[in-house]
């Protein structure tokens, strides 16, 4: 595990965004496997202008989302097929036909999810994936647990966690409290993983990921095992290291 520590935010996102570029560059068909949240928005920002700039092509490459609330609607304001649009891919020219986001509404969701694991599988897995992290060491939203999925899953919740999504929405009570998202396994699978984190409340999640201990109450912790791991980091989420 590699461990990058950069002065701030933006310094984190640029860092960040030019090995997603290198790796677009290096294998213009690539897989990527891509997060949502707050952490990732200065990424997608330099990516973008990295684009317009003419400076990376996305038009070959494959992108698979870690994640999406369930049950929400894809044309949710707060779903992360709504995130994903209006934050990265309606500004670069990676074709629809190969942007790929668990469904939020599914008649049959454990097909759903199925069909998810098999569509990764056929394009030969994923080649980069990014990775945010969770105050509780949360990955995609593998919760703290006693036992971890392998695949893509139907999970619920922590209330830790749905009290800090709540900011997003207008209330609490709006928060979903289920997600489908893709399993440890999964993850684990991908050939190589960074991992951004920034500002304090992150910096005893980042301590516990790294420990040299692996424990299902931190599903990051398992990212030790990886032969190709990067830890993006400002001073702040790196102050207990």
């Amino acid at each position: 595990m590699r461990i990058i520590v950069e002065s701030n935010y933006d310094e984190m996102s640029k860092t960040a965004a030019r090995i997603v570029a290198d790796q677009v560059k290096r294998k213009p068909d690539c897989v990527l496997g891509l997060a949502t949240g707050s952490t990732p928005l200065g990424m997608y920002r330099e990516l973008i202008a990295m684009y317009q700039r003419n400076e990376v092509d996305f038009s070959r490459v494959k992108t698979f989302n870690l994640d999406e609330y369930y049950p929400l609607p894809a044309d949710h304001p707060q779903s992360y097929h709504y995130f994903m649009y209006q934050n990265l891919f309606k500004h670069i020219n990676v074709p629809r036909e190969q942007i790929h986001i668990p469904q939020g509404i599914a008649a049959d969701v454990e097909k759903a999810c199925q069909e998810y694991e098999k569509a990764i599988n056929a394009v030969g897995g994923i080649d980069l994936q990014v990775l945010g992290i969770g105050e509780n060491g949360h990955i995609g939203f593998n919760e703290p647990a006693e036992r971890m999925h392998v695949a893509t899953h139907l999970t619920d919740l922590t209330e830790e966690t749905v009290r800090v999504n709540s900011r997003f929405f207008s209330s609490l009570s709006e928060v979903p409290r289920q997600a489908v998202t893709m399993g440890m396994g999964t993850i684990l699978k991908a050939r190589r993983i960074i991992l951004l984190a920034n500002g304090p409340r992150k910096a005893q999640a980042i301590k516990e990921a790294v420990s040299g201990y692996i424990t299902s109450k931190c599903p990051a912790s398992f990212l030790q095992v990886h032969p190709d791991v990067i830890l993006i980091l400002d001073r702040e989420a790196a102050s207990l290291l």
